[in-house]
């Protein structure tokens, strides 16, 4: 058992949350008062953070993983403030959950789909971090559990997403090192999902010291051999994607407005702004990046989150509802938010966009033709059912 990994406290602290899968810039709410939670309601603020911390390890300990689960669930659902960091304290349960078992499968059945299977991420994050060297047949082996032609690539995506964050640990947040071990994947898919993970997990850990994740690392080993990486330039809003190789340029735009909102505390139009500075090639997946966020800022309501992707210029609100509807599947792995959403965009020219997307996502959902059909045909019109299918990749109707 890798000792080092108990005393890792299930906590959330700081100014920037994870959502959507991906570090956001968000100033912390006060928790409100009233909430679920029992003996935590009457606590504020870190303290209150810190107590439905100990009462989740506490239900891991005493009950298990799927208990702390689930009780993570019910507090969520009883307090909007923890219902916001629980991709976080998902996070965390997990990390001690590697602490206890190393059954990666078992495990990741226990954490299930919810808060973008943080619980997930942290399995694989406190996997390297129990680790004393990484070999290229331990990184593409790691994940081979996952990988069927009967399985969806859904449950594999957040395994070797993991591997992105969890090797950016590993290497002591010297970004470029952990993605040199990503190339060391074999299929493309793969490594562009660990980069995902990758560019992430630097992010997180220069805003959120008190992210689970970012504790792990600090009381971890530091691998030898690696420098200090600078994760965030605050005079150039495109670092570090503006001195990345060409390779790696999508998976860092994917998340590069999380590093936007954080240098400018939140502001949604200057973001857009500095989307609109990205090399013409890849500028539509900044876009993307900014409706992933804006589903944070939102709650994930969609028709707020419309709004906010409408402080971009009209030209990239198509790529902005793109990237929102991928992140409205990705919190809970189920499309009604994403339906929702991409039907008060129907009339608009994102609409198509908008459909196909969540067509992509449906296809990581679901292995088989005839369900990813089903989940199509909900979209209604002709035409938005055709989007949905071309991003599932179903063949079109005769």
């Amino acid at each position: 058992m890798p000792t080092r990994l108990r005393s890792v406290a299930i906590v959330v602290t700081g100014l920037v949350l994870v959502a959507g899968g991906v570090a956001v810039t968000k100033i912390l709410a006060r928790p409100r008062s009233g909430a679920g939670g029992g003996e935590c309601n009457d606590r504020s603020g870190d303290d209150r953070q810190a107590c439905y911390s100990q009462l989740l390890s506490e239900r891991l300990d005493r009950r298990g993983l799927a208990d702390a689960v689930a009780t993570l669930d019910r507090i969520a659902n009883a307090d909007p403030d923890v219902a916001e960091h629980a991709h976080e304290y998902a996070h965390g349960i997990g990390i001690a959950a590697y602490g206890k078992s190393t059954d990666i499968v078992g495990t990741f059945a226990e954490c299930g789909d919810g808060y973008s299977s943080g619980c997930r991420h942290g399995v694989i994050q406190a996997y390297f971090e129990s680790r004393q060297q990484v070999t290229q047949p331990e990184v593409e082996g790691l994940c081979k559990p996952f990988k069927s032609s009967a399985q969806s690539r859904w449950v594999l995506f957040q395994c070797v997403h993991g591997m992105g964050h969890g090797l950016t640990m590993f290497y002591s947040h010297n970004l470029p090192r952990a993605l040199t071990d990503c190339d060391l994947l074999v299929d493309g898919w793969d490594r562009e999902s660990c980069y995902g993970g990758a560019f992430m997990e630097s992010i997180i850990n220069a805003t959120t010291p008190h992210h689970p994740a970012s504790q792990l690392a600090a009381q971890g080993h530091h691998h030898t051999g690696t420098s200090a990486f600078k994760a965030i330039e605050p005079s150039d809003p495109l670092y570090p994607c503006s001195i990345m190789a060409d390779r790696y340029l999508h998976a860092c735009y994917q998340m590069q407005t999380s590093v936007m909102l954080n240098l400018t505390k939140g502001d949604i139009g200057d973001a857009a702004r500095s989307c609109e500075r990205a090399p013409a090639h890849i500028r539509s997946v900044c876009f993307q990046s900014l409706g992933r966020d804006a589903t944070s800022y939102t709650a994930r309501d969609p028709q707020k989150t419309v709004d906010l992707c409408h402080k971009a210029r009209e030209p990239y609100r198509p790529a902005c509802y793109f990237g929102a509807a991928k992140a409205l599947v990705d919190w809970t792995a189920t499309t009604e938010s994403a339906f929702a959403f991409c039907k008060i965009v129907a009339n608009e020219s994102g609409g198509p966009t908008c459909y196909q997307a969540l067509g992509e996502e449906i296809a990581t959902l679901l292995a088989s033709a005839a369900e990813r059909d089903q989940q199509c045909v909900r979209a209604g019109e002709p035409w938005a059912v055709e989007a949905c299918r071309h991003g599932a990749g179903i063949p079109s109707s005769r």
